[in-house]
């Protein structure tokens, strides 16, 4: 329901059905919710000799192994996942993305091009996220939890035969670009002043976001209002229920939530929800799906809480005891930096990247308690709160926080995550209102392409006595490992991909060491194009600026090879993204 994934896994071009704009960001390699593994720095405590750098006074050289005989953890096909704003409806730019896009396809697809997300989710208000069940991409609206009302449109539009191209004049784009940027203004003025309109949702609007979807290859995850409520504080649906009835009638395949973040609710209507309360609506619209034949089996998501504070684990914990069961997984969100305060510098803090650990295990507590082996989902996920901020979390230097996150949440068994966001107001977003991938887009294609759902044990020289699952190593060397996607047919299973962060200011090297010793190296090394440097918004790999070739055609992602037993030089503030060939890992032989 978030994302709008579906990186072209196979690496092929894009189809000549490759429709221009947007389409052309998902296309070939934009599938994000395909199988990946991030991997895992744990081990043995056994540890590796510190061998010096023949070159460098005083430098130690890290040596690396990973455990290749099983995987620490298994996620989910879809892991990684993107939003759409809901803002969308309000600004015009659901009909710029209205068209069929068949040439948009998921991660296990094996033609086509893809970024689209593994999940839809919409949610500004009320219209929230859900699931993916084809095992496809989703694409998700979020937002605050406004009022959202399914109103029947004379105009509704019929599911459309087969999936058409709309091609949109220069002046439309510009026309829809001066008025989102109004829009823009006015969200912006609710978000400081904490007072939000309601938006109306009509069955014209629905149908786009649903063909939209479907034809994208993508599942759509629909948040409905829960902040109709009756006098006694239970939860209204009548309204749910005429939304539910009409999608049904479209035969339309949607997973559902209710509500988004509900510890705001007393902000928002002057009332709160606490978790029972909160559990028995939950109940009740589980109830509702089984009445109507369509959603008698459909996947329900919740209650997507806030970030885990006292108040908010209290909710998570009356939520779980009542309507634990319910749900299919648990979903919360997390933002790590207020958008209005930010500093670049912020983003190369360990301190904070590290936040997300703490918040990981509180939530694996409740969830724990109530519902073992219940799946976890980060549904809301961004380097800045409020919007984000133009120049910083737009910038290469947010992909720190977006990579170490992706590298988090897989090693310590989160099965899902759902990036805000793919296309909307702010500076969270993937790409630009011209449609141009910002750095982090293409970070997520990379990751998309080259990682597998199989997280890998790490084990480093010396650093550490008792290395654990996606822990650091010296703090600003960050380093994970997976089982290269099955999807890439560029290299054979067996086959193991590292991604490596290095916040230090300098460089530091890296030699291959055990299992993965003596192996070719494939090196997409990703670092800031042009002279804004971290600020920058355009990125180079293996020092080649990385841009659309044209409306239709992501370029071509060349890795450099590095011969056998060279070792790994990673320059400092960087990225990258190792793929060790034919290591014949039998943890990563077989799905």
């Amino acid at each position: 329901s978030e994302l709008i994934r579906g990186f072209l896994l196979s690496g092929m071009p894009c189809p000549s059905s490759c429709p221009p704009g947007l389409l052309a960001l998902m296309a070939p390699g934009l599938a994000l919710m395909a199988t990946f593994s991030l991997p895992s720095q744990a081990g043995d405590r056994r540890a590796l000799p510190v061998e010096k750098s023949p070159g460098v006074k005083g430098r130690t050289l890290i040596l690396l192994d990973v455990n290749t005989k099983s995987p620490v953890r298994i996620i989910s096909e879809n892991f990684l996942s993107l939003q759409l704003d809901p803002s969308i409806i309000h600004d015009g730019w659901l009909d710029f993305l209205s068209a069929g896009r068949r040439s948009v396809q998921a991660p296990g697809a094996t033609t086509g091009p893809g970024l689209l997300p593994q999940f839809l989710r919409a949610a500004r208000g009320e219209l929230q996220r859900g699931p993916a069940a084809r095992g496809h991409l989703a694409i998700s609206l979020f937002s605050f939890p406004f009022a959202v009302d399914i109103v029947r449109s004379d105009i509704a539009l019929d599911k459309q035969k087969g999936c058409k191209i709309a091609q949109h004049p220069d002046i439309m784009l510009e026309l829809q670009r001066e008025k989102a940027a109004q829009m823009h203004l006015v969200l912006l003025k609710e978000q400081f002043s904490n007072t939000y309109s309601n938006l109306t949702l009509t069955a014209r609007s629905l149908d786009k976001l649903y063909n939209f979807a479907d034809c994208s290859g993508l599942h759509l995850i629909f948040a409905l209002n829960a902040l109709r409520r009756n006098p006694n504080n239970s939860w209204n649906s009548s309204n749910a229920l005429s939304l539910l009835k009409y999608s049904a009638s479209k035969k339309y395949n949607i997973s559902w939530e209710l509500g988004n973040e509900p510890n705001n609710y007393r902000t928002l209507i002057g009332r709160s929800v606490n978790g029972s309360q909160l559990g028995k609506d939950y109940i009740q619209l589980r109830s509702l799906l089984q009445l109507i034949r369509t959603y008698s089996r459909a996947n329900l998501y919740g209650p997507n809480i806030g970030r885990p504070r006292k108040n908010v684990i209290a909710l998570l914990e009356g939520f779980m005891k009542v309507a634990g069961s319910t749900v299919d997984a648990v979903t919360w969100q997390h933002y790590y930096i207020d958008g209005r305060v930010a500093k670049v510098t912020d983003f190369l803090k360990t301190r904070l990247l590290d936040t997300l650990s703490d918040q990981i295990r509180k939530i694996q507590k409740v969830v724990n308690m109530y519902t073992p082996g219940k799946k976890i989902w980060l549904e809301g996920i961004g380097a800045t709160s409020a919007g984000g901020m133009n120049n910083l979390s737009d910038s290469y230097a947010a992909g720190f926080l977006w990579l170490n996150t992706l590298g988090l949440l897989a090693s310590q068994g989160i099965d899902v995550v759902v990036r805000q966001s793919f296309l909307d107001h702010g500076h969270n977003h993937l790409v630009d209102q011209n449609f141009n991938p910002l750095p982090d887009y293409w970070l997520s294609l990379l990751y998309k392409r080259l990682i597998g759902p199989k997280v890998l044990a790490i084990h480093v020289a010396g650093l550490q006595r008792k290395p654990r699952p996606g822990r650091v190593i010296r703090d600003k060397l960050r380093i994970y490992a997976h089982c290269t996607s099955y999807h890439n047919h560029n290299y054979v299973r067996g086959s193991i991909t590292l991604y490596i962060i290095n916040l230090h200011r300098s460089r530091k090297k890296i030699k291959l060491a055990g299992t993965l010793r003596d192996k070719i190296v494939h090196q997409y090394l990703l670092q800031p194009y042009g002279k804004d440097g971290l600020h920058s918004k355009s990125v180079q790999l293996n020092g080649q600026p990385l841009a659309m070739v044209d409306d239709g055609t992501l370029p071509e992602l060349k890795p450099r090879p590095l011969r056998a037993g060279r070792t790994l030089v990673i320059p400092p503030l960087t990225m990258s993204f190792y793929v060790v060939k034919n290591v014949n890992a039998l943890a990563c032989r077989y799905r």
